[in-house]
């Protein structure tokens, strides 16, 4: 089993790198710089290194800037685009020239693709609310699904995952083990959060349907979500806890959005994104519960 990964040195890609290692598959990373530091026994190659006799069972295409890492300035939104659509688009440039095509493209979006829609519960058949976050994402699905007439394309609506090595809870720790733990706005706004051990499950999963040659293998969007999302304050309350530290603060909507701009829709405006085709395919998450995680993970 050979697995071509773009964004294979990030918080997602290098999780899913050693999980697929340890299963005795081969992985190529795809950057756009071929110094990329990597695993050993894990080839790089740049974005002009693919060639028309390539062979690999599959394609993996995760790589995009941090959609939170900065404030939405014009330039940093068409970054955001940047990152996303230009490696698509040399994978599907790719799949569209290789004399045996891989047999899946698994490629990356998210559940920003929804909108921000408050505590309405979404799933995979629900219609989006257009937003800046929902035109980039359906950008970059589009981009993928230009190939759907060569190979079946799996479309990743990865929500927040977590795990302390990186992310939104790497971000979280450190305030919240001093104290400074805060609800944000009223606490009311959902989060649709994820484990990244059961996200790279999810992901093999679906993987694993295409190569290994299942009738029906599943095609189209799937929410990588956990089935039961969180409120804010909810949220706050189990990383305290799981620190064993209090979280007594606040941090007021309109102070977020004076400090942040439209980014602060992240963190004000919720999302009940739901799993609803993992589950209809008796996935079995094994942290389907948020507070059972966080101590497991911080203890």
């Amino acid at each position: 089993m050979h697995i071509l990964i773009t964004g294979g040195s990030g918080f997602l890609g290098g999780a899913l790198t050693e999980r697929l290692r340890r299963e005795g598959a081969d992985v190529t990373w795809l950057s756009r710089r071929g110094s990329t530091p990597a695993p050993e026994g894990v080839e790089v190659r740049t974005y002009s290194q693919l060639w028309a006799d390539d062979r690999f069972d599959a394609v993996i295409n995760l790589a995009g800037a941090g959609i939170a890492d900065r404030r939405w300035s014009d330039a940093r939104r068409q970054q955001l685009r940047d990152s996303r659509l230009i490696p698509t688009r040399v994978v599907t440039d790719w799949i569209r020239s290789a004399r045996v095509p891989p047999r899946v493209l698994l490629s990356g979006s998210a559940i920003g693709w929804y909108g921000a829609q408050g505590d309405v519960p979404l799933d995979e058949t629900s219609a989006p609310r257009d937003e800046f976050q929902h035109r980039l994402c359906a950008d970059w699905e589009q981009a993928a699904c230009v190939v759907e007439d060569r190979v079946p394309v799996v479309r990743l609506r990865t929500g927040v995952v977590l795990h302390p090595a990186g992310g939104m809870l790497q971000r979280l720790r450190l305030p919240f083990a001093l104290g400074l733990g805060a609800r944000l706005g009223d606490g009311r706004q959902v989060l649709s959060w994820i484990a990244r051990e059961d996200w790279v499950a999810a992901t093999l999963s679906l993987l694993h349907a295409h190569l290994d040659g299942h009738a029906n293998a599943p095609t189209g969007a799937f929410n990588l979500t956990a089935p039961e999302p969180v409120d804010n304050a909810r949220f706050t309350r189990a990383l305290a806890d799981a620190l064993r530290r209090p979280a007594l603060l606040a941090a007021p909507a309109r102070v977020l959005a004076l400090g942040l701009g439209d980014m602060a829709t992240l963190l004000v405006d919720g999302q009940r994104v739901l799993p609803a085709r993992l589950q209809a395919r008796d996935f079995a998450f094994t942290w389907p519960t948020l507070e059972p995680y966080l101590d497991d993970v911080l203890r």
